[in-house]
């Protein structure tokens, strides 16, 4: 198969019940490991603490280049549209392996080595679409008239990206600084709106496969980051509010995948319809 092939195979397979099934059991019922074991009473309380103490963490004099890459990288596409469209793709690529290895890994005294293996594994898939769209490069950045009301997506974005809470205290902080210093710029959570909010800006004409896996690893990652922090660690609720953008742009992320789907699939009829012979005399 070429190219064009493989993208319509994988724009029909992950819009598959099965696949979206499959897919959203991998990240809600796939244990954790850790090589000095625990007892599955504690699954949630040891993915809590693999996600607290991930590596990371240990990566902080880098956050500031993670920061400022993306921020050259949008605004590069909005000036310049496909002729940065694949280097967009291939650092979303990057960016997001980087994000499953070290968000969802961490070395502890207390289990040794333990990874979130449901959580690597979605974003491992997000990220090899990410690499395969900058190698089919299926979206089209070119300038155009966006309708005004998808731009809401843009103040929700740029607050995940900002991401202004107080690492200590944990409670609201608009401190200017955190869009250049913290950790967001390497984060799951925190990238994916930007990501899925361009994508959404230059609809229809995006990769449909892509945008709908990681709208999909958006809505399950962040459910449960939903749950952990306004019901499990309500003390974490400002924590939880960063996480609204995550959530809402990739339900409205993931309902245009299908759209288009439709639109197709009514476009295909139509046009059969109109080269059918007419029974008229």
């Amino acid at each position: 198969m070429n190219l064009n092939e493989i993208q319509e195979k994988l724009e029909l397979v992950t819009g598959k019940w099965w696949f979206l099934l499959i897919f959203t059991l991998l990240g809600t019922v796939t244990p954790p490991f850790v090589t000095k074991g625990y007892e599955p009473s504690k699954t949630g309380e040891i993915i809590l603490h693999i996600l607290g103490n991930a590596l990371i963490h240990s990566f902080s004099p880098l956050y500031p280049v993670f920061k400022i890459i993306p921020i050259i990288l949008v605004s590069a596409l909005v000036l310049f549209g496909n002729r940065v469209g694949r280097i967009f793709s291939l650092y979303a690529g990057i960016n997001y392996l980087l994000s499953a290895l070290l968000q969802g890994i961490a070395v502890t005294d207390e289990y040794g080595l333990g990874i979130v293996t449901g959580n690597v594994v979605q974003i491992l898939v997000v990220a090899s679409l990410w690499f395969w769209e900058a190698l089919v490069n299926k979206s089209d950045f070119s300038p155009r008239k966006v309708p005004a009301a998808r731009y809401f997506v843009v103040p929700l974005a740029f607050l995940a990206f900002w991401y202004p809470m107080n690492p200590d205290s944990l409670k609201p902080d608009f401190n200017p600084t955190y869009l250049f210093t913290n950790a967001a710029g390497l984060a799951f959570c925190t990238m994916t709106p930007v990501y899925l909010g361009i994508l959404t800006l230059y609809y229809p004409k995006v990769n449909i496969a892509t945008l709908r896996v990681t709208s999909l690893a958006g809505m399950i990652i962040g459910f449960w980051n939903m749950v952990v922090n306004f019901l499990i660690e309500p003390h974490m609720w400002w924590n939880g509010v960063l996480h609204l953008p995550l959530v809402l742009i990739s339900i409205y992320a993931f309902a245009l995948s299908f759209r288009k789907r439709d639109l197709e699939m009514r476009g295909n009829e139509l046009m059969r319809a109109n080269q059918q012979p007419s029974t008229r005399k």
